[in-house]
């Protein structure tokens, strides 16, 4: 049994409210809630866990709120969900049994090279474009290999989404950011359902998290919609950057 305060009850929420709105903007939620969930003194499977149950209540509340305003089109998600929840829910049974070391050298350059894609070209996802990789290839291959590094780690999965929609697809940065909701949501929701079998789940932590987290994602849907990549543009090469630090200084 976790003794947890309730200072720490009362802040965990405000914790998930910026990470709800900055993971809906731009990715790396986790980089805000996973660190607040171990200081707080969960063991890190149960912070892994915990975090996945509050954070898919934020993909779903920005998933939900972008296909009120037409952003998202269920029809055209149905395919890549389906290959996303599998390779999640493979990257979270392995994550269970299996050391992620290796990991630690391939994130950081994927990291990297989004942050410099967005900043290196300013009109990239200004207008839709030619796409680069066909549809088949990109729902089935690239989709499902980053619901899988979600399932098993997790940090920065919005913004390797939102990369691939842009660089790939040729989609404006808007609609790749809103596509990116839909498949970190199923992702996640993949992930949850592993690990709460493995009853891994603090459920009073992540259920005071999951109203900062809808807070949050609500706030910044509207903020999306009015600024578009104006905004998401600079989050996202920040988001990576400091992803990018804390690895770093983690290694």
């Amino acid at each position: 049994m976790i003794d947890i305060s309730t200072t720490v009850l009362i802040l965990l929420p405000l914790a998930a409210t910026v990470a709800g709105f900055v993971d809906t903007l731009a990715g790396g939620g986790g980089l805000i809630t996973v660190p607040a969930l171990l200081l707080a003194g969960l063991p890190p499977l149960n912070a892994l866990a915990t975090n996945k149950v509050q954070g898919s209540i934020g993909t779903l509340t920005a998933s939900v709120l972008l296909m009120r305003k037409g952003l998202l089109k269920p029809a055209q998600l149905k395919t890549p969900l389906f290959y996303c929840t599998l390779a999640a829910v493979l990257g979270t049974v392995l994550v269970q049994f299996l050391p992620a070391v290796w990991l630690s050298r391939i994130v950081p350059l994927v990291l990297l090279i989004i942050a410099l894609y967005f900043l290196l070209a300013p009109n990239a996802g200004q207008i839709e474009a030619r796409p680069r990789l066909q549809a088949h290839l990109y729902q089935r291959l690239v989709l499902p290999i980053i619901a899988f590094y979600d399932g098993l780690i997790g940090p920065g999965t919005g913004s390797f989404f939102c990369w691939a929609g842009v660089a790939l697809r040729g989609q404006t940065l808007l609609t790749a950011t809103a596509h990116a909701k839909a498949f970190n949501f199923m992702s996640n929701l993949a992930s949850v359902a592993v690990f709460v079998l493995g009853g891994k789940v603090l459920w009073d932590i992540g259920l005071c998290m999951m109203l900062g987290q809808m807070l949050g994602a609500g706030l910044a849907t509207v903020v999306m919609v009015k600024k578009g990549s104006v905004l998401i543009r600079p989050m996202i090469v920040a988001v990576c950057f400091i992803m990018l630090l804390r690895l770093w200084a983690n290694a």
